[in-house]
């Protein structure tokens, strides 16, 4: 094939098959939405026992894929018990593929925890925060034509070395660009997409071969726009949808805690205690996670990786917590979705994973990508969004302002009760 004055001539030749190597795999909700959208997954690795003992389970299930006639989840998928540390391009490839096999896609979302609103947000201090650069060795042993990142969205504000919010995102990108490859970073909200979970997660895109695809743009809205954007999935709606959890999943409050949260209305929750600061004269104050009354009328809030989910009332009248089937349901998995472990260990892998109808909206816009063949000219990496710029400036300011305040201190007692923003 040649190309003159910049235009291809003959045929293209037939694109690479659309496999995934999965790193920090999970439960494999990133690999659910990804098989949707048409990508088949080569290798899913993990560390967590319960986690690949999930995958194992899937893949034996044959669970089908939504759309994808004759194709199951996991189908062909080799399923590895292994550290990200001690793996190799080698250990990644299928067997009896030659040294320079490529896979069309890496994707993975390390831990969160080193930057998570959650966590202690240490950061690359943090050995987790570290596993970061594994991916990255990964990415140059493997050479994937595309690369797929997600994260909390508090990767973005983290301070970084030099106390700058921004510049461990920065440093990704940077060393991504030492490999060859351009990347593109934004926050999405899988309530956008069609989840009734609001779940908004920093992601990145990277290529050095193909054209660097947009993300994908949003099919639903808090405000609905006819012909464009679909309204927000509500929880109630999806709890509708969804069976009457078993006896033995439902979890009742008691004593005091039953006193006070009959106390809530839906969309609000207990207060931990808070700091006067300069521009919160009122206090700088969170909300005790293990005490939120659900709004049935709005997506869930994030559906996190503890076994203290929102309360809702059932239609007993009675309040009681979202199950780890309700809340796989709002994280996008298929029903069938066998997983194993204790009722803790499943409720860490359902909110440690990535939410389905994002990862297949993400997805169809890197199938299409690959399905175009490499570039005429090598990508770039486009600026931050001016609303990325915004936040890591506001995050700047706060910590001029009130960083001197901001000491983690869980309060031992409720103070209050507040509505949802």
């Amino acid at each position: 094939m040649s190309a003159v004055g910049g235009v291809r001539s003959g045929r293209r030749p037939r694109p690479p098959s659309a496999d995934v190597v999965s790193l920090f795999a999970g439960a494999g909700g990133l690999d659910a939405g990804l098989e949707q959208a048409g990508w088949s997954t080569a290798v899913a690795a993990d560390f967590d026992r319960d986690a690949v003992a999930t995958l194992r389970a899937v893949k034996a299930a044959r669970l089908p894929v939504h759309g994808r006639a004759q194709r199951t989840h996991l189908q062909g998928t080799r399923i590895t018990a292994a550290d990200v540390r001690t793996l190799t391009a080698a250990d990644l490839r299928p067997p009896r593929a030659l040294s320079d096999w490529r896979p069309s896609l890496l994707a993975g979302g390390p831990p969160c925890q080193p930057w998570s609103s959650a966590g202690h947000q240490k950061g690359l201090r943090d050995p987790r925060g570290q596993l970061l650069a594994h991916m990255l060795r990964l990415v140059d042993e493997l050479r994937p034509r595309f690369v797929l990142f997600e994260n909390v969205r508090g990767l973005l504000t983290a301070l970084g070395p030099t106390g700058r919010p921004g510049e461990n995102l920065e440093a990704i990108q940077a060393d991504l660009a030492d490999l060859g490859y351009a990347s593109r970073v934004a926050t999405l909200n899988a309530a956008d997409f069609g989840a009734a979970q609001r779940r908004v997660r920093l992601l990145l895109l990277a290529t050095a071969d193909h054209e660097l695809p947009d993300f994908p743009v949003p099919t639903h809205g808090r405000e609905p726009v006819v012909g464009e954007r679909k309204p927000w999935v509500t929880l109630g709606e999806a709890l509708a949808a969804h069976p009457a959890p078993e006896p033995a999943e439902v979890v009742r409050p008691s004593g005091l805690r039953a006193a006070e949260l009959e106390l809530l209305e839906p969309g609000q929750g207990l207060r931990t205690g808070g700091r006067v600061e300069s521009n919160r004269p009122g206090g700088h104050w969170g909300y005790r996670q293990d005490s939120f009354r659900a709004d049935p009328s709005l997506p869930s809030r994030t559906i996190r990786a503890a076994s203290t989910p929102d309360w809702i009332r059932d239609e007993d009248g009675l309040l009681r917590r979202l199950t780890v089937a309700e809340c796989a349901a709002l994280q996008g998995f298929p029903t069938g979705w066998a997983f194993q472990g204790g009722r803790t260990s499943r409720y860490r892998q359902v909110g440690n994973a990535v939410q389905v109808d994002l990862a297949r909206a993400l997805g169809e816009v890197l199938l299409a990508a690959l399905r175009c063949g490499p570039a005429d000219e090598p990508p770039t990496s486009p600026p931050w969004s001016v609303e990325l710029l915004k936040r890591t400036r506001y995050t700047a300011m706060e910590h001029r302002v009130n960083g001197h305040h901001r000491v983690r201190v869980r309060a031992t007692r409720p103070m209050a009760t507040t509505t949802e923003a």
